[in-house]
């Protein structure tokens, strides 16, 4: 009997380790989790585990990828809306975070502010509790969003050191992950938004530091000169909802259409995270090009999910 009731905790105790944002690994550890999620056969890391999906905010591909990625691995997600757990309203984001570590391994959540992953993840790591917390998207970052898109942009143009890619747009959270995913792969960036929607220079100055290159620019043309990929999201955000006429205003000339594509590199990726507000900031006509990667993106949201579940517990497990 005691053998099994051990055999259990250490079962339970093979997480712990977070990944709030893309700086959570270094270059070698995303190599592995790309590697993980290119696999097409993975063990059965969460057989008989729980995962809580907890979605402030609403989700379409977020939560069918993260559900979808976690019963593959032999895993049971449950989801669970705001409403239901009222985080810092109902209950704290540390209480709520104990609680569910009491049924699950994974505490996968999507959020308004990223304070509230960091305040669970620190009261988890407090309570010697073994579950990790994943950001399946916060108003600082996009992670997981990340993950899907390097492992297309490596599906597509193979090795990426030294490739280019632009994002025209918001530099938002999308934004911040992406190039510091790409950033780690060795990959140029190039960013083109209108005045007031970069990123700082502080935050440049660290993306520059992870290993590829980032340059901000005004004029949309300028910064797709070239390059092998360009990528776009929506301008209004939710919560943005009462900025859309000065935001419309602002972004004036960053629609990514055909004019735009034909500055870019021959056979140039387009990609998009989804949802998409066609004729704002893409055309339906570029969204549905043959150079449009978009549905190729949503579906390897799944997979990366999957390499980045088994990383975490591989990961976990090499430091019990």
């Amino acid at each position: 009997m005691e053998e099994s009731v051990t055999s259990i905790e250490h079962a339970r105790a093979s997480f712990g380790r977070h990944f709030l944002d893309m700086e959570d690994l270094n270059t070698k550890e995303l190599m592995e989790v790309l590697a993980l999620s290119a696999s097409s056969s993975l063990p059965r890391v969460l057989e008989g585990r729980g995962v809580a999906v907890l979605m402030a905010k609403p989700s379409n591909r977020t939560r069918n990828s993260t559900e979808m990625a976690v019963v593959s691995l032999g895993g049971h997600p449950l989801s669970m809306s705001n409403d239901e757990v009222g985080v810092d309203t109902r209950e704290s984001a540390e209480d709520i975070a104990r609680t569910l570590a009491c049924y699950h391994s994974v505490i996968a959540a999507r959020v308004g502010n990223h304070d509230v992953l960091q305040r669970m993840a620190a009261a988890l790591d407090r309570a010697s509790a073994r579950v990790s917390v994943v950001n399946l998207l916060s108003d600082h970052s996009h992670p997981c969003q990340a993950l899907a898109d390097v492992l297309t942009l490596r599906d597509f143009l193979g090795g990426l050191e030294g490739r280019s890619i632009a994002y025209v747009g918001d530099a938002n959270n999308v934004c911040r992950s992406l190039t510091a995913a790409c950033s780690m792969m060795g990959m140029r960036v190039r960013i083109a938004s209108p005045p007031g929607y970069g990123l700082g220079s502080q935050e440049v100055a660290h993306l520059n530091g992870l290993g590829g290159s980032v340059e901000q620019f005004h004029d949309p043309q300028e910064a797709v000169e070239g390059v092998e990929a360009i990528y776009t999201d929506v301008w209004i955000s939710m919560g943005q909802e009462a900025e859309r006429e000065e935001r419309l205003r602002a972004f004036t000339g960053f629609t990514v259409d055909t004019t735009l594509l034909q500055h870019a590199a021959e056979g140039a990726l387009v990609m998009h995270c989804l949802p998409a507000h066609r004729g704002e900031e893409i055309t339906d006509e570029v969204l549905e090009s043959p150079n449009s990667k978009v549905w190729v993106q949503a579906a390897n949201r799944m997979r990366a999910m999957r390499g980045l579940l088994t990383f975490l517990a591989l990961a976990s497990n090499s430091i019990e």
